[in-house]
């Protein structure tokens, strides 16, 4: 059984304008939800909105990228995916150990190969997040039609409250 995982993809500079940080592409990537629950989403503004709305977080350089593209790993990219996560997770999100943190990791690892799953190397997933009536972090993804091309809009840049 082949493993699929996504990587990151820039489709073109509008990563770097959007995001604080764009990830680079090619990084193995996970949706990266976790990175707003210390934050309260609906007072994001500006670049951080936008990642909260529209980014996956490349695992590498922990930045961000609007689109993700499934790629065929192995066993060693998965387990290098869940090591760098597990750090993360300790590093900025309050994880107590590594040991601690590597389940977690392996769930978000485990939560991205199932996206990628049932699709073909190469399909492009892009993520909407967005906050439930209680409260919650709520994500969609959504696979691009590359037949149809990426032409005109295929994702918008979210202006902030207030903002025209």
């Amino acid at each position: 059984m082949t493993l699929k995982l996504p990587r990151t993809i820039r489709l073109d500079a509008s990563d770097e304008a959007v995001f604080e940080r764009a990830a680079e592409p090619g990084e193995w990537a996970v949706a990266g939800g976790f990175a707003f629950l210390d934050t309260d989403p609906t007072a994001l503004a500006g670049k951080r909105r936008q990642a909260f709305v529209s980014g996956f977080l490349g695992t590498e350089s922990r930045g961000w990228s609007t689109f993700v593209v499934v790629a065929t790993a192995d066993a060693a990219a998965e387990a290098e995916m869940v090591e760098r996560l597990a750090r993360l997770f300790v590093a900025a999100h309050g994880a107590p150990d590594l040991e601690a943190a590597r389940p977690v990791a392996r769930q978000e690892v485990e939560l991205m190969a199932g996206l990628c799953r049932d699709h073909a190397p190469g399909t492009l997933f892009a993520i909407t997040r967005s906050v439930d009536a209680e409260g919650g972090i709520r994500e969609s993804f959504r696979a691009v039609d590359r037949k149809a091309g990426v032409h005109g809009r295929v994702w918008d840049v979210v202006p902030d409250e207030g903002q025209g």
